[in-house]
């Protein structure tokens, strides 16, 4: 029994050490003994490369202004573990992990006797979403994150109301396939018989992939740009503005906080939901509900501005199309800025690619580290650049510190990469 918080996310983080293990059969046989929490609950499922995370908080934000209670599942968490678990924004308390643990250990301990070997962090980490939402904490909808892929992922017990796929991009190449289609038919995993897809899909390989995916399940596809579309764009000082046009109603006017034009399309994807979720399972959501929703919605290390003078942005860019979205926002909103950039990342990611977009805005680019398993060497980071000013740190906080001490009126400090790196970033500024 574990009778501390600590003593807790130590057993949990423990299991990191097993890795990644594909497959539903450990998921199947805890639901099974639990009593398959995950029936009881009304879900919408999303899956993708980029933007699953705004995705979500857009939505989750629209049905909490229209009175639901709504359960998050999300990863990876940005400042505290039990951000993972949340209700309307609140991560679970310490008292609840505990509880959860205690409820989940005595499986893996019967499980770590079979063929199927203990379960993974991530997969005891959504048993415990499961059971919490399910017994614990009773919600009206829970928004579940895929984690990986989404196939083989163990969120994909879930039979939702709705499932998402948000983009897909060359990410986790070595476990999810190094070419579009490959990556396209796992994220298209999370596609179940008869449940309408919402999807933001965009290169012509991959939405094939979709497309005959849902047709084989007769599952009903609203594609962004087809069957609803997001348009007349703006940028404002503090966020964006647009509108969403889809064949049930047009909304006008919207507005979002979270920077950059690919928001308004996570945003888009989300009012689609919002929408199929008032049209066929009886949500009550209005205009209003949508507009405050969105609005409101905040997701920390996305184009966030963490401080004007001096001018700090930090941007959880942690693959090559994320790095090519911020690249192009920032050319486009502060092109008389000379741009500082702070960067450390993982070393299972596609880094030249990354570093090479980095290096036709960085007027200045350092390299950094930080203490995670996977985590990048910065003289490996520094040795695919081909920046004619760049250099090492050998401590990131020292970096950060110098780099704001040293900033002039007409410069900005951009700090990217992994999110891992930013949620220890963040609290240091």
């Amino acid at each position: 029994m574990f009778t501390s918080y600590q003593e807790t996310i130590d057993w949990i983080h423990g299991r990191l050490r097993l890795g990644i293990k594909p497959g539903l059969k450990r998921m199947e046989m805890m639901m099974e003994k639990l009593d398959h929490p995950e029936r009881r609950l009304k879900t919408v499922h999303i899956g993708g490369t980029n933007g699953k995370g705004s995705t979500l908080t857009f939505l989750r934000c629209i049905l909490e202004e229209a009175g639901y209670t709504v359960g998050s599942f999300t990863s990876p968490y940005f400042e505290q573990f039990n951000e993972r678990i949340s209700v309307n924004g609140k991560p679970i308390s310490d008292e609840e992990i505990v509880q959860l643990a205690n409820i989940i250990k005595p499986l893996c301990d019967e499980l770590e006797e079979t063929e199927w070997g203990c379960p993974t962090e991530f997969e005891i980490i959504t048993v415990m979403s499961m059971y919490y939402f399910s017994h614990i904490h009773p919600v009206d909808i829970v928004l579940y994150e895929v984690g990986l892929g989404g196939r083989l992922d163990s969120t994909n017990i879930i039979y939702p109301l709705i499932s998402v796929i948000t983009s897909i991009g060359l990410d986790h190449t070595n476990i999810l396939g190094d070419t579009y289609e490959k990556i396209a038919y796992e994220k298209a995993g999370i596609i179940k018989n008869g449940v309408k897809v919402v999807a933001a899909v965009k290169q012509q390989e991959a939405l094939k992939v979709i497309i005959n995916e849902a047709q084989a399940k007769k599952a009903q596809l609203y594609l962004l740009g087809n069957q609803f579309t997001v348009e007349n764009h703006q940028s404002m000082e503090n966020g964006e503005s647009f509108g969403v046009k889809t064949a049930f109603q047009q909304l006008d006017k919207l507005e979002i906080q979270m920077i950059g034009k690919h928001q308004t399309e996570n945003a888009g994807l989300a009012v689609m939901t919002a929408i199929l979720l008032k049209n066929y399972y009886s949500f009550l959501i209005d205009e209003e509900n949508i507009k405050n929703g969105l609005k409101r919605a905040y997701w920390p290390g996305r184009f966030e501005i963490i401080s004007k003078q001096p001018f700090i942005m930090m941007d959880g860019a942690h693959n090559e199309e994320g790095i090519q979205s911020l690249v192009l926002e920032l050319q486009r909103r502060y092109p008389e800025r000379r741009k500082r950039v702070i960067f450390a990342g993982l070393n299972d990611k596609k880094l030249d690619k990354m570093i090479s977009h980095l290096d036709e805005i960085a007027d200045k680019i350092t390299f950094v580290e930080f203490d995670y398993p996977r985590a990048a060497t910065a003289q490996s980071l520094y040795d695919l650049s081909s920046s004619e000013n760049k250099s090492i740190a050998s401590s990131w906080k020292e970096a950060i510190s110098d780099e704001r001490n040293d900033l002039k009126e007409n410069e900005m400090i951009i700090i990217t990469g992994s999110l891992y790196f930013l949620s220890e970033v963040k609290p240091f500024i």
